[in-house]
């Protein structure tokens, strides 16, 4: 495939969205195509039906390819799921010589350390992120490359996930006759389309309110602090309202998506919608009211359930505080008065986000829809990818070129360090291979 140019593939609950994108002059992405197609074998962000994902996939990815008019062949996949959990962990190394500087291999053995922490069976660590380093007892440090010191310390948080979930979903991708290019966290992929840097500096909490689940994602001083998946989403509202009304799926969904509301106050009791009966049944009447109030509760414990992750990060302390608030995204987050709810609930500043932070301006307004947050951050996330690819082959040619000694005494420039997100992609594709 082209350079400049990625797939994304987001395998939700509800949809599957295959989405093209390209890099413009100005540095900004172009959507060229976009696929989707309804989820079929998909629960709370877990495959439990092989054939059906495969054919959701299929028609997500045909979609895109007539409309970008061009052959898909890599992807970069995003993984959730209510399997996903997250914790926190410290850890240290002793260095040999602390006569010599702190460099990429003494945080590489840290961070590798960390991967040998034992699991539950079936479970394996998925993310390592360094919240800060402390060397020979000094804290707060961002960057130790370069110093000197004995005891090189860190905090981490650690995402963990089922390793069967993830290799599922690979060979799903596989079975479609696409090549796995990238393995992405939703939650970190969806932030990368929504929040501005300054946001992630102040301190926010990004709320992905998908299908089945509810994705969280907390940023502080620019680095990702809290990761939580919250296994209910869209459609256990449309399942109470289904429950609630004695209507059918399809009703239940409609009636959220056009007359919903999560503040019951805002309908009168007059404020009634009439609804077809089955096969030459009475058509049934219900009331607005009624209806806010079935989605209120609902939304309002998931709500609940996302603000005691918040709060479990240390929100509220004074130093960890979230200056920036709360961003919602997500095809959930379309709900009417749902901003409103939030901010009575949390006391925090609130805002929808709109995946428009690096496309181009001429974007159509279908894809700047919260809907489509986690496929805009799997374009940017591989797009990222190839660049950082082509500036290691560039790099890698150089070397070969002049290796002299001159070469060899100078500094080495400090390379970007691989994401476990890399090798673990890797590690999935070798499984699958192997695996035939």
């Amino acid at each position: 495939m082209e350079l400049n140019l990625a797939v994304g593939l987001d395998i939700g609950t509800t949809k599957i969205v295959a989405m093209i994108g390209r890099k413009n002059e100005y540095g900004k992405v172009e959507i060229l195509g976009i696929g989707k197609s309804k989820s079929l074998g998909v629960h709370r962000g877990v495959v439990n039906n092989i054939t059906q994902t495969i054919q959701s996939i299929q028609q997500a990815v045909q979609e895109a390819e007539v409309a970008a008019d061009m052959k898909i062949e890599d992807v970069t996949v995003g993984i959730a799921g209510q399997h996903i959990r997250s914790l926190q962990h410290s850890d240290y190394i002793t260095r040999l010589n602390s006569e010599t500087v702190i460099d990429e291999e003494d945080i590489d053995r840290l961070i590798n350390q960390v991967h040998k922490l034992v699991m539950l069976p079936g479970e394996e660590i998925i993310h390592v992120l360094p919240q800060e380093y402390k060397v020979d007892g000094q804290a707060e440090i961002k960057e130790p490359i370069g110093m000197y010191g004995g005891r090189l310390e860190a905090n981490f948080h650690v995402v963990v996930g089922q390793v069967s979930s993830i290799r599922n979903i690979g060979r799903c991708v596989q079975s479609s006759g696409l090549n796995l290019e990238g393995i992405t966290l939703e939650p970190l992929a969806s932030a990368n389309a929504v929040l501005s840097q300054e946001e992630k500096e102040a301190g926010v909490a990004l709320i992905d309110i998908g299908g089945g689940t509810t994705d969280l994602a907390i940023f502080r001083d620019g680095i990702i602090r809290h990761t939580a998946v919250i296994p209910f989403g869209g459609n256990v509202i449309t399942e109470d309202i289904k429950e609630g009304c004695s209507i059918i799926e399809k009703q239940a969904e409609l009636l959220k998506i056009k007359f919903g509301s999560a503040w019951p106050g805002e309908n009168k009791d007059n404020e009634i919608v009439s609804i077809p009966g089955l096969r030459g049944r009475d058509p049934k009447e219900i009331t607005l009211k009624n209806l806010s109030k079935i989605i209120h509760a609902r939304v309002v414990e998931i709500v609940e359930q996302v603000y005691v992750e918040i709060k479990n990060y240390g929100h509220e302390e004074q130093k960890k505080k979230l200056i920036a608030g709360i961003v919602l995204t997500g095809g959930g987050s379309q709900l009417k008065h749902l901003k409103q709810l939030v901010e009575y609930i949390t006391g925090m500043d609130t805002r929808i986000g709109y995946p428009n932070e690096h496309l181009a301006g001429d974007s159509d307004d279908d894809v700047t829809s919260p809907l489509y947050a986690t496929a805009v951050g799997l374009v940017l996330d591989g797009l990222k990818r190839q660049e950082r690819n082509k500036t290691e082959q560039q790099e890698q040619v150089a070397g070969e070129i002049e290796i002299s000694v001159e070469e060899e005494l100078k500094e080495k420039p400090i390379k970007e360090r691989r994401s476990f997100l890399d090798k673990l992609t890797e590690r999935v594709k070798d499984f699958l291979d192997n695996a035939e």
